[in-house]
C-alpha cells in the first residue's frame, strides 16, 4: 500500500438492537440473507487482526462499528485486545474506536473500553424530543433516557467518548439547542453528519436534509462555537477545515481528493472500499483469501478512489473546491452534491474566520519535538488523543504529533 490506511469493522454486520428510521445499513442484512444472527467468528477475527498488523502503518486504527457492534459482547473486543498484543510488533502502536448507540453499555464493557484507551462515539441527536422522533427501539420506544444512561456510565469510567449528531429533519432547525444541550452535559467533542438519503425514485426520504438547510445548520452551529468555545469545543468539521487551512491535510475522507481511505471489513471478512457502497458490485475480496496490499491493487477499489475527482463542472470554478472536493460520492446528484448550495453559503459566511483562527497555530512541530512529545505519551498513558498536543500547535494530540 502507497498509502497508510485505516479498518471500519462490522463484527455484528447490520444487526442492531435499535431500529432507527433513517438508518442507512439496517438494510445491508440483504446482503447476507443465509443468516438472521451476524456475528464474526474467531478464525476471522483473527486473521483480520494478524494481516492488518502485518503492514506498516504509524497506527493501527480499527474501528468497530454496526448495525451495534455492542451486540458482540464484552468477551468479543477482550479477545481484540488479546489479539493485538499478540500480533503488534515492538513500538506499534494500535487505536481502537467503537462506535455505538449506547443502549447496551453496561459496568463491564465500560471498565474495558476504560483499560484499553478505546475512543468511543456515541450517537445522541439532542435533547429528548429531538433525539427520540427517529431513534427508536425495535418495538417502537423512545430510546433517549437509555443512551444517557450508557454514555454516564462511560464517563464514570473515564472513557473517552465523542458525540456524534446526525442532523436530519428532526434536528435541522434547531443547531444552537442541540449545541448548547451538549456542552452543557459536559459534551466537548462533537461531529455532525449530514442525513442524506435518496429513495430509488431519486427523491429524498422524509427524514434527509437539502442543501439550504445543512447551510443554515452549520451557519448557527458556527456562531454558537465561535469565537467563545473555540478552545474548549472540538467540532470535527470545524478542526478539520483549521487543519485543512494549517497544514494542506485532510483529516476528514469528504475533505479529501481520493476515497482510498479504509476499508470496510463485514462480519465474514467481506471487504469494500466503504460502508455507503457495502454491496456485491463493490465487493474487493476477503480477508481470509486475499492480502492488504492485493485488496489495494484492485482496480475496482482504484477506480472507486479516483471517482471523487470526477465532479460536477460547477465545482471546477467554486473557490471552496480545496475544502469541500465535491463532497461525498454518496451525496452527489449527477455528480453536484445536493448539499452544494449549503456548504456554498456556509463558507461564504465563515471562511474569513477561520483564515484568521488558522493563522493563530503554529507551524508543523519538528522531528525533534515530535520525538520529545511521543516519549512524554508513553510514559503518561493518559495522555488522550483529544487533548492538545504538548507542541503548543494548537492542534489535538491525534492530529499533530501522534501522526508521527
Amino acid at each position: 500500500m502507497e498509502r497508510p490506511f485505516s479498518l471500519l469493522i462490522k463484527p455484528v454486520s447490520a444487526d442492531c438492537n435499535l431500529n432507527c428510521q433513517y438508518c442507512f445499513y439496517l438494510e445491508k442484512q440483504k446482503i447476507y440473507p443465509q443468516s438472521r444472527r451476524h456475528r464474526m467468528s474467531e478464525q476471522v477475527l483473527e486473521r483480520l487482526v494478524q494481516s492488518y498488523m502485518s503492514t506498516s502503518q504509524p497506527l493501527y486504527s480499527f474501528t468497530w462499528q454496526g448495525g451495534e457492534p455492542t451486540l458482540a459482547g464484552t468477551s468479543f473486543f477482550e479477545r481484540v485486545i488479546s489479539l493485538q498484543q499478540k500480533y503488534g510488533g515492538d513500538g506499534a502502536v494500535v487505536g481502537n474506536g467503537l462506535q455505538t448507540n449506547a443502549t447496551l453499555i453496561d459496568e463491564e464493557m465500560a471498565r474495558l473500553l476504560a483499560q484499553y484507551n478505546f475512543l468511543v462515539g456515541c450517537s445522541l441527536d439532542g435533547p429528548p424530543a429531538l433525539h427520540d422522533r427517529f431513534r427508536k427501539t425495535i418495538d417502537n420506544k423512545s430510546t433517549h433516557a437509555r443512551v444517557i444512561q450508557g454514555i454516564e456510565l462511560l464517563e464514570n469510567h473515564h472513557v473517552e467518548c465523542n458525540i456524534l449528531i446526525l442532523v436530519s429533519k428532526a434536528n435541522v432547525n434547531a443547531a444552537k439547542q442541540v449545541y448548547q444541550y451538549l456542552v452543557n452535559r459536559g459534551h466537548n467533542y462533537h461531529q455532525y453528519i449530514p442525513c442524506v438519503e435518496i429513495n430509488q425514485k431519486g427523491e429524498p426520504e422524509p427524514y434527509a436534509i437539502n442543501g439550504e438547510e445543512w447551510g443554515k445548520f452549520l451557519s448557527e452551529l458556527f456562531h454558537a462555537w465561535y469565537p467563545r468555545d473555540v478552545r474548549k469545543v472540538s467540532v470535527r468539521l470545524f478542526d478539520a477545515i483549521v487543519e485543512k487551512k494549517v497544514s494542506g491535510s485532510s483529516t476528514m475522507c469528504t475533505m479529501d481528493e481520493n476515497c482510498c481511505q479504509y476499508f470496510v471489513v463485514e462480519y465474514n471478512g467481506d471487504v469494500y472500499p466503504c460502508d455507503f457502497y457495502v454491496d456485491h458490485s463493490n465487493k474487493l475480496g476477503n480477508v481470509l483469501t486475499d492480502s492488504w496490499r492485493d485488496l489495494g491493487k484492485k482496480a475496482g477499489y482504484r477506480q472507486f478512489g479516483l471517482e471523487k475527482k470526477n465532479v460536477h463542472g460547477e465545482c471546477t470554478s467554486c473557490e471552496y473546491l480545496s475544502l469541500c472536493q465535491g463532497d461525498c460520492p454518496k451525496h452527489r446528484t449527477a455528480n453536484l452534491s445536493v448539499l452544494c448550495e449549503g456548504w456554498k453559503k456556509f463558507y461564504l459566511q465563515t471562511n474569513s474566520a477561520f483564515e484568521e483562527l488558522a493563522g493563530k497555530f503554529n507551524p508543523k512541530p519538528s522531528e525533534a519535538v515530535k520525538n520529545s512529545v511521543q516519549e512524554i505519551s508513553r510514559k503518561h498513558k493518559r495522555l488522550g488523543r483529544n487533548n492538545p498536543c504538548l507542541c503548543g500547535s494548537g492542534l489535538k494530540y491525534k492530529k499533530c504529533c501522534a501522526k508521527k
